[in-house]
């Protein structure tokens, strides 16, 4: 079955999470992704351990599906002459240097877009192209720190805590894929390409969103509320007779329900419990019933009687117990391969079905500089002349 990507080209010039990312969806679409690599080291996060075999870091893997790999010096000016050749006939360029980077690589907007005015270049940065910030490095977890996501994550009197899952890197990546879709979308009707500029700043005020509401209509800090939600209760963790579960009560009619299969009937007219806001106003003593009540039995027959009635809950999973659980095994969101150094994989699929299309995970992930040969040879260069290069250590 044909992708919707599929006669796509992509140059991916980017590195670490966000750009590859990107890419990898598009080529989870379809697309033909070309990764653009450094001579001998690649892109970094192929030396963050753990590793299944050399140069293959976990994290490189969790985001380079369905790529091929050509390494090239792009400080040198064959080098340069590669990717621009390369760039004629691509489709999108992604690129997630620091500023003034790409201009000096020659990988900027303007220099790939006047060579092929239908190509979709697309910027990634820490804090933008503009501003005074515009040099400094941006990593999900110093956006975490500078756009308050730190200030507000973790117990109220604990210490700061990073989100483990880069929340912030991932989404700028999911952000570039959407504005990529739109303007080849667009370029179907103009016939002409154009430029993309994300952030991983501007990404995380757009997460904040609901937060910076809240902050400007109180005017002080949002409190940290671990498990919990300073606008809903009850609302967060708690623990049961034999382990933590999740509450959910996000609305009056779902306490109605709660209480009545936890015992607390008595309680759910009380002036200071009957609609979310007295709750909340309440806090501690809601939580105090709902903790009581919920220590009576176990986290399986909360989870039970709860989903029964319609209660949002959910034990607080192991990584294993998730992977483990049948609704995971029959979502198809899993996929296993053969990669030919690393052996038996598996990876996450691209969390998007088509037209209920089986996921499938392509091709793996590169090894550093694989596909060099082949890529360049269809742009036009001979072998003798790739061997040269190989020995100017132009391409790896």
């Amino acid at each position: 079955m044909s992708k919707p990507l599929t006669g796509i080209r992509v140059l991916d010039l980017s590195k670490v999470l966000a750009g590859p990312l990107c890419a990898q969806y598009l080529g989870d679409l379809g697309a033909d992704i070309i990764k653009v690599e450094t001579v001998g080291q690649g892109d970094e996060t192929r030396g963050w351990p753990p590793f299944p075999a050399p140069g293959l870091g976990t994290v490189f893997l969790s985001a380079n599906r369905n790529k091929r790999s050509i390494a090239v010096d792009m400080k040198s000016e064959k080098g340069r002459e590669i990717v621009h050749a390369l760039a004629k006939s691509a489709d999108v360029a992604i690129e997630s240097f620091g500023t003034g980077v790409a201009e000096r690589l020659g990988i900027d907007a303007p220099t790939l877009r006047t060579l092929n005015e239908r190509l979709i270049h697309c910027s990634i940065s820490g804090f933008g192209r503009a501003g005074p910030l515009k040099n400094s490095p941006g990593y999900d977890v110093i956006l975490q720190a500078f756009c308050g996501v730190m200030s507000m994550t973790g117990d109220q009197d604990g210490g700061y805590i990073r989100s483990p899952i880069s929340p912030i890197d991932q989404m700028t990546g999911v952000h570039a894929f959407s504005g990529i879709l739109a303007l080849l979308y667009a370029r179907e009707k103009t016939g002409k390409g154009g430029e993309i500029q994300v952030s991983l700043f501007e990404t995380a005020l757009g997460l904040l969103g609901y937060n910076l509401q809240t902050f400007w209509e109180r005017g002080v800090q949002p409190p940290k509320c671990g498990s919990s939600h300073e606008s809903l209760c009850p609302y967060q963790a708690f623990e049961a007779a034999d382990g933590p579960i999740m509450i959910g009560v996000a609305n009056d009619n779902l306490w109605r329900k709660f209480c009545a299969v936890t015992g607390l009937s008595a309680i759910v007219d009380d002036i200071r419990f009957r609609t979310n806001a007295d709750r909340v106003a309440h806090r501690k003593e809601t939580l105090g019933h709902v903790e009581a009540a919920l220590q009576q039995n176990s986290v399986a027959h909360w989870n039970e009687v709860l989903t029964g009635v319609g209660v949002p809950c959910a034990p607080i999973n192991s990584i294993a117990q998730l992977l483990d659980h049948p609704h995971t095994k029959a979502s198809g969101i899993i996929v296993d391969y053969e990669h030919q150094t690393a052996g038996r994989l598996k990876g996450v699929g691209h969390p998007v079905l088509i037209n209920g299309a089986e996921r499938r995970a392509g091709r793996p992930p590169p090894v550093l500089g694989q596909h060099t040969d082949d890529v360049l040879g269809e742009i036009g260069l001979s072998s003798e002349v790739i061997g040269e290069l190989r020995r100017e250590r132009v391409i790896g």
